[in-house]
């Protein structure tokens, strides 16, 4: 049992209890640990400040580019504004011009088409006016005239839908180089000179003054030849009892004529009718002239084989002009050909298709 101490002895100092030796490591580590752990939340404390720092700098960044980015978007924005009123500007002008270029492109084809109409009816009219012309006058120089023209406007045209009236021209132009028609221009005016005629042609029944002809055409003493023998010449009264015989000769011979008479027609023909015979005769001719201008070549032969008729009947054959009205008349007759003027139609169907734009 133990005693308690005594109460004059001093109280002891309370001692720090001693860890044993062996939990001293882990107290250390703790405070490594401790230490580790302050030092690296001061370090974080520091990156985190830094972190702040460097969000704030970039954010104050990013607000300026931001602000920069909205002033560039607005004035982007603008300038996209600006780009599509001048693309829509441009885009109606194009347009516009696209739309002047259809016109203008139209308007030349119908141009060109209306040049090419109006040539082709000019064409067509001048080959009609052509053929009538022939028509009257029975010449072919107005049709060759008329397609000659028109094939060198053709070809100064140098349209290829005009090439198949081109060819028909060519072919229409051969056809008449071959044809052979009456030349009706010589034809009246052998007619005419006929009708101017009439009047000095002698007729059958008229009494000759040959002798009287004679008589004057032969030779008086005074005009005999200078060359003659002086014997021939005769005196003054044996001459005019010569003359004075051959009147009386002359005379007599007029009061009878003795003559062969092939035609009692003609002799019985009393002198106040020949001027009716002359204007029958001229209105005959006519008849032939208007028969030959209306293609009536039927009608101009009758007319002209009475004109030839009457004209042997009536006239004298021995008479140089009466001859050469006869040779007139057969040459007339002789130049009539019944042939037809030849037809343009190649020449007017590839007008017609050409004008109707096939």
């Amino acid at each position: 049992m133990s005693s308690a101490p005594p109460n004059d002895l001093p109280a002891a100092a309370p001692s720090t209890p001693v860890a044993p030796r062996g939990s001293s490591l882990p107290t250390l580590l703790v405070g490594v640990l401790a230490v580790a752990a302050v030092a690296s939340s001061g370090l974080l404390w520091q990156k985190l400040s830094v972190i702040q720092e460097q969000l704030a700098r970039q954010s104050a960044d990013s607000g300026a580019l931001a602000i920069e980015a909205r002033t560039m978007a607005r004035q982007a924005e603008e300038l996209v504004r600006e780009t599509a009123a001048r693309l829509s500007v441009a885009e109606a002008r194009v347009s516009e011009v696209a739309l002047q270029r259809s016109q203008l492109e139209e308007l030349m084809q119908s141009l060109s088409r209306s040049r090419d109409e109006n040539l082709v009816v000019d064409i067509e009219s001048a080959v009609r006016l052509a053929q009538q012309q022939s028509q009257l006058t029975g010449s072919l120089d107005p049709l060759v005239a008329a397609l000659k023209s028109a094939d060198q406007r053709i070809e100064r045209a140098a349209q290829p839908r005009l090439t198949p009236v081109q060819r028909a021209i060519n072919r229409d132009l051969d056809r008449l180089t071959r044809a052979v028609v009456t030349d009706t221009a010589g034809l009246l005016a052998r007619l005419d000179d006929l009708v101017r005629q009439v009047d000095e042609l002698p007729v059958l029944n008229a009494v000759a003054q040959a002798a009287a002809t004679r008589r004057l055409g032969s030779p008086t003493p005074s005009t005999a030849p200078a060359g003659s023998a002086p014997g021939a010449e005769l005196p003054w009264w044996q001459a005019t009892l010569q003359r004075s015989w051959e009147v009386v000769r002359d005379e007599a011979r007029s009061l009878v004529r003795v003559s062969r008479v092939d035609q009692p027609e003609a002799i019985l023909l009393a002198p106040e009718q020949t001027f009716f015979l002359r204007e029958n005769l001229k209105l005959k001719l006519l008849n032939a002239r208007l028969g030959v201008l209306a293609r009536q070549f039927d009608s101009a032969r009758a007319d002209l084989a009475a004109a030839t008729s009457a004209l042997n009947k009536y006239f004298d054959p021995a008479s140089r002009r009466t001859q050469a009205a006869a040779t007139t008349l057969q040459q007339a007759q002789a130049g009539m050909k019944a042939a037809e003027l030849p037809r343009l139609d190649d020449t007017l169907s590839a007008l017609a298709t050409a004008a109707a734009g096939r």
